[in-house]
């Protein structure tokens, strides 16, 4: 049984489009000045703003989160709070819609694994403020957490990371640079231009794209445990990108396969049963 996913969107467009734009044009050297910048960033991020999305879910009991990065860009998140939680998980979503598209995700997180968590917006996306860039939505998470601190007294450092396609990447980074307790990865890739190369690697887009969420680079940088969950039937993500996340994760470490499972498709039985072995696995706050 796969338990619900996030609600959103259908497939991404392909990544691919954009390394075909760049290639062909010639502007990769120009980097962030290039004419073709852009159109990247439309193609990496693919935000929902406020008011598209239902942003009163009578089935879920949650507080709205207002924070702000330290660049000053006032951001939003839901927080589900828990009155003894075994954990409190940050939550970063994908690329595309708001966090509206993972009301039932989060529930079915909290309920079944009885943890407070917050599931948040980047800059650009639902009620938040700004444009979203690499730099911006790694700084939104770590606003996150700061504020998640905040709310329930946990360090900072004892709040576990977790992060679905996008979001994995930007947890990746998070937990390289600043360490948590453990690590969630759900169809995550190694890098974006890692995705790209799976379509079309004669476009270059090692070369061309300026985007990278090196996950794998993250990996082998963090030393806590990591659990990753990731579709065989996944056709944006190929599932070869996870066995090379596992390959490179260098502290404890599982992989949930899910026989015929997607990308936006939920979360398994056989991951819950992972997630809850970790988690009670961890040291008490």
């Amino acid at each position: 049984m796969r338990h619900t996913g996030p609600k959103h969107l259908g497939r991404p467009r392909p990544l691919l489009m954009l390394a075909a734009a760049i290639a062909v044009s010639g502007c990769a050297a120009l980097g962030p000045f290039s004419p073709l910048a852009p159109l990247e960033q439309a193609l990496v991020f693919q935000p929902q703003r406020f008011p598209k999305g239902d942003w009163s879910p009578t089935d879920l009991a949650f507080e709205d989160a207002t924070f702000q990065a330290d660049d000053g860009t006032r951001l939003h998140g839901w927080y589900l709070p828990h009155p003894a939680p075994q954990a409190v998980v940050l939550f970063a979503h994908g690329n595309g819609g708001n966090i509206t598209h993972y009301a039932d995700f989060l529930r079915d997180l909290q309920q079944r694994h009885d943890v407070a968590l917050l599931g948040f917006d980047y800059r650009g996306y639902g009620r938040c403020d700004g444009k979203p860039s690499e730099t911006g939505v790694v700084m939104d998470a770590r606003a996150a957490r700061r504020w998640l601190a905040g709310r329930t007294g946990y360090a900072e450092p004892a709040i576990v990371l977790m992060g679905h396609s996008l979001g994995g990447g930007v947890m990746a980074q998070l937990a390289a640079a600043d360490g948590a307790p453990a690590l969630i990865l759900v169809s995550t890739f190694t890098s974006l231009p890692d995705v790209g190369n799976a379509h079309t690697p004669w476009l270059l887009p090692q070369a061309v794209m300026q985007n990278r969420l090196d996950s794998r680079s993250a990996l082998q940088k963090f030393r806590g445990p990591v659990l990753i969950s990731h579709g065989d039937a996944d056709k944006l993500i190929p599932i070869n990108q996870a066995l090379a996340l596992y390959d490179a994760a260098a502290g404890p470490k599982q992989l949930v396969t899910v026989p015929g499972g997607h990308h936006n498709d939920g979360l398994s039985d056989e991951f819950h049963v992972a997630l809850d072995r970790l988690l009670s696995s961890l040291p008490a706050n």
